[in-house]
């Protein structure tokens, strides 16, 4: 089931960063060790109770020299366009704007659930300066501090009553559910054309002409698929057309309703920063990936072609090393064939699991090869490992002291657990945990 998107709107200096910050917590500011994972911090995830869902901080939109009154207004429509609750931010200190007004009648008309929070509460004399807001048509303004961290329980419990509620599973537990993600017009539309052997999507040469995702169930060799094409840009106007970072928003939602995600690459176009940015969050979601490129046919080859396209693609994509890469034409159909069973395969590396016996052997040898680092005189001992989860694979190592698991010392094992048995396709994740 897709989490749902939490956007936080309203007019410049109200904090709208400092709440998407202490909502998100530390995931904003993890590091992959892995060169090559970028970042855009516009969209993360969060947590509240038991709920799980991401969240768009608009104060992070960037739309140029664009009038004052109109940054809000196209920062406003986009949170209409991508989110399930809109968090309307405002100021407490300086009460009802003109352009919260200008806000508010955006949101009005969205008909998307509000929830009107007024920052810059610090301290209880403060709340009696919030009941202006109420002229805003929201309903109950709820007082925060971001700099305290005041006041976010009550918020995030009136936004969680929104969420949509699940429905149960849409397709069945032997369907493989793959996704296309990347850049507008690198081809995915007409790659899920090419697969279906009919013109079931929109396909242009304008960018952004996928309306919305789309889902296409698919059987190939007797075997049920869905397909899962990413929307383009969903509404045309500027900031969508100018602001490359939103395929990230829609390329989101698909993945994690995912087995296998395929990243597609324009061959001609080369690699661009925002390929990366939209494969860091494939690599993140834990689903098996599969790197694609596609237009293989309209450029010129040699003999070193191929071998000089991925050597480029390995250098920028380190975090995505495990990943096969698939080169075809959506246009001419060629290479095509070879896609779904390449699916097939990183499906079932995603959901195999390994025996313990024959795993700790793997890790002794390992460590007979490699000894253990030792760090201010102490030695890493590793106990015994197991496999404690699938999709994707997932190991706990048992130890003396996690803190001597070293990063390069867990990249070892994993390229040893790599070579024993066949993850091809699928990250692994590795945690070190003390022996009780």
């Amino acid at each position: 089931m897709p989490k749902p998107v939490v956007a936080i709107v309203g007019r410049p200096n109200v904090g709208k960063s400092t709440i998407f910050n202490r909502i998100v917590g530390e995931r904003v500011s993890i590091v992959e060790d892995i060169p090559g994972v970028t970042r855009d911090r516009i969209y993360s995830s969060g947590e509240w109770l038991t709920y799980d869902f991401n969240i768009i901080d608009t104060g992070g939109i960037d739309i140029g020299d664009e009038p004052f009154l109109e940054q809000i207004r196209q920062q406003a429509e986009i949170a209409i366009d991508e989110a399930d609750v809109i968090i309307f931010m405002t100021n407490g200190r300086e009460g009802v704007t003109a352009a919260d007004e200008e806000v508010a009648k955006i949101l009005y008309k969205s008909k998307k659930p509000v929830v009107l929070a007024v920052n810059k509460v610090d301290n209880p004399e403060m709340r009696e300066q919030i009941w202006d807001f109420y002229s805003l048509g929201f309903g109950d303004p709820y007082p925060i501090s971001g700099s305290h961290g005041l006041g976010l329980g009550d918020l995030l419990d009136k936004v969680a009553e929104y969420f949509p509620k699940y429905t149960g599973e849409e397709y069945g537990e032997d369907v493989i559910k793959f996704s296309l993600i990347g850049r507008p017009n690198v081809g995915k539309s007409s790659l899920v054309n090419a697969l279906l052997g009919e013109e079931r999507v929109i396909v242009s040469d304008i960018e952004g002409t996928t309306r919305d995702a789309i889902d296409s169930p698919y059987t190939y060799n007797g075997k049920e698929y869905v397909i899962i094409d990413t929307a383009g840009m969903r509404k045309k106007g500027k900031v969508y057309e100018s602001t490359e970072k939103y395929s990230v928003l829609r390329a989101l939602r698909a993945i994690e309703r995912s087995d296998v995600v395929l990243v597609v690459l324009n061959a001609e176009e080369g690699i661009r920063e925002q390929d990366k940015k939209i494969a860091g969050y494939a690599h993140e979601s834990g689903r098996a990936v599969i790197i694609v490129v596609n237009k293989w046919d309209a450029i010129e080859k040699n003999e070193k072609t191929m071998k000089e396209f991925e050597e480029n693609i390995r250098a920028h994509f380190l975090f995505l090393d495990y990943a096969p890469i698939v080169y075809l034409s959506a246009l001419t159909k060629k290479r095509t064939h070879t896609l779904v069973p390449i699916i097939d395969r990183v499906s079932e590396n995603h959901a195999l699991r390994v025996q313990t016996n024959v795993l700790n052997e793997v890790i002794m040898d390992a460590v007979a090869m490699n000894p253990t680092p030792t760090h201010n005189g102490s030695r890493l001992k590793i106990y015994y490992t197991t496999q404690v989860a699938i999709k994707p694979p997932t190991f706990v190592v048992f130890v003396n002291d996690p803190e001597l698991l070293h990063f390069s010392y867990e990249r070892f094992l994993e390229n040893r657990i790599r070579e024993a048995f066949d993850f091809e396709g699928t990250p692994i994740r590795i945690f070190g945990r003390q022996r009780k």
